[in-house]
């Protein structure tokens, strides 16, 4: 069983290999069609220019803000959105006064918002803003399916029998909420990375990943954007298999799992 455990793994490695190399040869291909660095660099100058800067300590630095501010903007939209989605999935009320809410903010362009924080906040606390702003919906709404997927049964059962909140809180409602929540933070955790960058290129704070992507199209270094969008890739996958290995993880390692199953 562990032997084919290691041969799934290792499949699977070769083959994300394999799609890698096909995109780096399309990508090197691309940079040969159109034969001017300023446009597409190669993949080899865009990894050279990775190479130099994270020997830098400031390379580390601004990536430590940077991730900062990310991960305090999902996590103030997790504090925020996990409760009010629980109060609306539970009382109607309460659902119908914030869903106008929740609709405008997903439905106004993310640079109406960053605009419109430059106004109200200093430019630092801006991608911090606006990462809340935009994860909340998603958060939301996750928390809201899953309460109201819960068996109603349940609950009438769990009344009668007089049972305190706190046990229906975690023995009926956390199964249903768990795999809500944990896919909302999942998506929440790439969008973070999206809209975070995107209101540091704006707003441009000092030691942000946004702000050194902002310099490199401004002296028009395309190997140093590339690289930088590169960065913010690779910390945004990073990010999301971690936190999905660690959910799946505790899920296994408690009663949850065998309630989903």
């Amino acid at each position: 069983m562990k032997d084919s455990t290691i041969t799934v793994k290792t499949r699977k490695g070769l083959q994300n290999l394999a799609v890698g190399m096909f995109w780096l040869i399309i990508w090197q291909c691309i940079h040969y069609i159109v034969g001017r660095d300023v446009f597409v660099p190669s993949p080899f100058s865009v990894f050279n220019v990775l190479l130099e800067m994270i020997w830098e300590e400031m390379f580390w630095v601004t990536v430590f803000h940077s991730v900062f501010r990310v991960a305090v903007g999902i996590l103030l939209s997790v504090i925020v959105g996990a409760p009010f989605g629980i109060a609306a999935g539970r009382i109607e009320w309460i659902y119908i006064l914030f869903s106008p809410m929740v609709s405008i903010i997903k439905s106004t362009p993310v640079i109406s918002f960053i605009i419109i924080a430059l106004v109200w906040f200093k430019s630092t606390n801006v991608p911090i803003f606006i990462g809340f702003l935009m994860c909340f919906p998603i958060i939301w709404t996750n928390t809201v399916m899953g309460v109201r997927q819960v068996d109603r049964k349940l609950l009438q059962m769990a009344k009668i029998y007089q049972i305190s909140k706190k046990d229906i809180m975690k023995e009926i409602y956390m199964p249903s909420l768990v795999p809500y929540m944990s896919a909302a933070i999942i998506t929440a955790l790439g969008l973070g990375w999206k809209v975070g960058v995107a209101a540091e290129v704006l707003s441009h704070p000092r030691r942000a990943i946004g702000s050194e992507l902002h310099s490199a199209k401004a002296y028009v270094d395309t190997p140093s954007l590339f690289a930088w969008t590169l960065v913010v890739i690779l910390l945004s996958l990073l990010f999301e298999t971690v936190f999905a290995k660690l959910i799946r993880k505790w899920v296994r390692s408690t009663h949850f799992g065998s309630h989903r199953r």
